[in-house]
């Protein structure tokens, strides 16, 4: 996930917390504030009665045009002592103009005239219905909340966007970079220190990834011919060697032994070294490829030279399966997944290949049980070991397909080893 995305979810959260938050004080605080000046109302409504009722004046009357009510009558000394004798409440009354009920707040009060007659007084001012103000808050909030979100959040963006843009063009400059290729230069000017840094610290890690990746690509060049040299001088050396009439027939057996030993050696380091060219992207030049002609080309010769075995060798073609990479490694790829399925093929066995525009498949016969498909692509697995067999093909196979974007898939089918490529 990107962060611009992140931080629009932790934002949302943050918000809607701090609104809900806010909502909840700002209703109580409203309900308080509205409370207090009816209190006040309350209190100088019921004030001016009492006032009138201990000076024996006339008292107003109980309804007034103000839907404000009033209810006064005597009550016994144990009824005055049960009760507070000044209580606030909310409550709904009934309004005779209106004929209807109405929420309103209720001041009760109890008091004692000059006789020592006791009184309670009930004084009620319409206010306002609290369930539609909860509504109304809530309706606002949540309007509030999603125009408060929009705005931050647009503006959020759209200071990161402006605030990362060395960001994001120092990304796209490594996404671009090539290791061992012409690449231009990084051209980020910003003022933000941080970024300075940044830029720094890539253009540096480039350069030694680029000096690491020379000297990888001199070792490579000097072990392929450092090393192949003596081992074709030992293989010279023995084959005259084994041209000597005076050996014995146990002599030539051990030197034809330490031959094939030998040339078993120069193919692994030859594969060696061509993974690591793989690993280190030394084939970068890519073309349009038909797997199908390259296929078709290389097929006869393994006929040939596993004749022996009598395989039985199909190929459906029901399209040209075509990809865009570099011709040496497609050769590569092709051998080796021939090879792979003739030597390790059992004699009187079959080999279809199946050739489709989207896949390639190859399906042999073999031993009756799967591979691994956990290990079979790694370097010097066998599952069941081959003379002539390396132990890297199949590993050979997935670093190419690796590196041009490749898929390969292993499975066992109805006593049939697949291997499939597609794109």
């Amino acid at each position: 996930m990107k962060l611009i995305y992140h931080i629009i979810i932790r934002l949302s959260i943050v918000l809607t917390a701090i609104l809900a938050i806010w909502a909840v004080f700002f209703y109580m605080r409203m309900i308080d504030e509205i409370n207090d000046e009816t209190d006040d109302s309350l209190e100088d409504y019921s004030e001016q009665i009492i006032i009138r009722q201990l000076a024996g004046e006339e008292l107003p009357s109980e309804n007034s045009n103000s839907n404000n009510q009033y209810y006064l009558r005597e009550i016994t000394y144990e009824e005055a002592q049960s009760k507070p004798h000044i209580h606030y409440m909310d409550s709904m009354v009934y309004i005779p103009m209106k004929r209807e009920e109405e929420p309103a707040r209720i001041l009760t009060t109890i008091y004692r005239d000059g006789d020592g007659n006791y009184y309670e007084l009930v004084v009620a001012i319409p206010t306002i219905e609290k369930r539609d103000l909860k509504e109304a808050i809530l309706y606002w909030v949540v309007f509030l909340y999603f125009g408060l979100l929009f705005c931050i959040l647009l503006i959020n963006v759209w200071v990161y966007y402006q605030s990362n843009r060395p960001l994001h063009k120092l990304l796209a400059w490594l996404n671009k970079y090539k290791i061992g290729s012409e690449n231009v230069p990084l051209k980020n000017d910003t003022s933000i220190t941080e970024f300075q840094k940044l830029n720094e610290a890539a253009v540096m890690s480039m350069q030694r990834s680029e000096e690491v990746f020379e000297d990888q690509k001199q070792f490579i060049g000097n072990a392929s011919h450092e090393i192949q040299t003596p081992l074709a001088v030992c293989r010279n050396r023995l084959e005259n060697l084994m041209e000597d009439e005076s050996l014995t027939e146990t002599q030539l057996e051990e030197l034809s032994k330490t031959l094939q030993t030998l040339e078993q050696i120069t193919r692994l380091n030859k594969t060696l070294l061509l993974l690591s060219k793989i690993d280190n992207r030394q084939f970068s030049a890519t073309d349009e490829i038909e797997l199908n002609s390259i296929l078709k080309k290389n097929i006869r010769d393994y006929e040939e030279v596993y004749s022996h075995k009598n395989i039985d060798v199909g190929i459906r073609e029901t399209g040209i399966f075509k990809v865009v990479m570099n011709e040496t490694l497609a050769d590569i790829l092709v051998n080796n997944l021939i090879k792979n399925a003739f030597v390790h093929n059992a004699k009187n066995g079959k080999i279809v290949i199946e050739i489709s525009p989207s896949k390639l498949v190859f399906k042999n016969s073999g031993q009756d049980y799967p591979l691994d498909p956990q290990l079979i692509f790694k370097r010097f697995y066998q599952g069941n070991k081959k003379p002539e067999s390396s132990g890297l093909g199949l590993a050979l196979i997935k670093s190419i397909c690796e590196q041009e974007k490749l898929h390969i898939k292993y499975a066992f089918e109805n006593n049939f080893h697949r291997f499939e490529i597609s794109r």
